[in-house]
């Protein structure tokens, strides 16, 4: 049986029931909630290993429900995964831009998602795009980040960043001034199992140069992402 405590927010009972239902039988502990505010409070009663957010909610949408956990310093690396019929693209990179993990489109067969939620969860309690048991301290251009406490310094000042954006940092300062490919970084920090587009990258590429700073993060067109050893 799994192991791990979810929360689902979505307003069509008919969703929650089926997969409350399909995610206890597989082990896990789960509480649901069927609109945004009420989203937040039980998150931070709950304390959930990862979160299912349907994008539209009464009173607050899944979006903002995501920008606004990731502001509270408990859910930085909690896991956000997106269950809405809202296939734009421009939902999808908002979703990502607010912080998310996954994002997949309605309707999805029980078994998928619940399939995704175990990949999820063991990439999360397993290692990061860099192997934690060699390096636990990476310093490289006036940035130190550390693996196991997923603290980020740079110049003194902690950085705040979600599960994604450290996990694609680590990869790429693991390693400075190489060329990573798209299909590499995808694979390293996603994981095969998991469908994730170009943009996606983008997106956390886009996060992490407002976060830290444009030069870090240099843009091989039609490659892939270095982290620039230059500084």
């Amino acid at each position: 049986m799994e192991e791990g405590r979810i929360l689902i927010a979505d307003d069509d009972e008919s969703v929650l029931e089926m997969l409350s239902y399909n995610l206890k039988k597989e082990g896990y502990e789960v509480i649901v909630a069927t609109n945004g505010e009420e989203a937040i409070r039980k998150a931070k009663e709950f304390n959930p290993d990862l979160i299912i957010l349907d994008v539209m909610m009464p009173i607050l949408d899944g979006i903002d429900v995501c920008g606004q956990l990731r502001e509270i310093h408990e859910f930085k690396n909690t896991l956000i995964l997106f269950s809405s019929a809202r296939a734009e693209d421009f939902t999808q990179l908002s979703a990502y831009g607010a912080g998310a993990d996954d994002y997949i489109v309605k309707p999805v067969k029980p078994k998928i998602l619940i399939s995704r939620i175990k990949v999820m969860l063991k990439r999360h309690f397993g290692k990061t795009g860099i192997d934690s048991s060699d390096k636990l301290d990476i310093s490289s251009s006036g940035l130190t980040i550390n693996a196991e406490t997923f603290r980020v310094i740079k110049n003194g000042n902690a950085i705040h960043l979600v599960k994604k954006e450290f996990e694609l940092l680590s990869l790429l300062i693991s390693k400075p001034g190489k060329v990573f490919r798209r299909e590499e970084i995808i694979n390293l920090v996603w994981g095969t199992e998991v469908i994730v587009g170009d943009r996606t990258i983008d997106v956390h590429i886009r996060k992490l140069r407002e976060k830290i700073g444009e030069d870090y993060f240099i843009t091989i067109k039609g490659v892939g992402y270095k982290f620039n050893d230059n500084l």
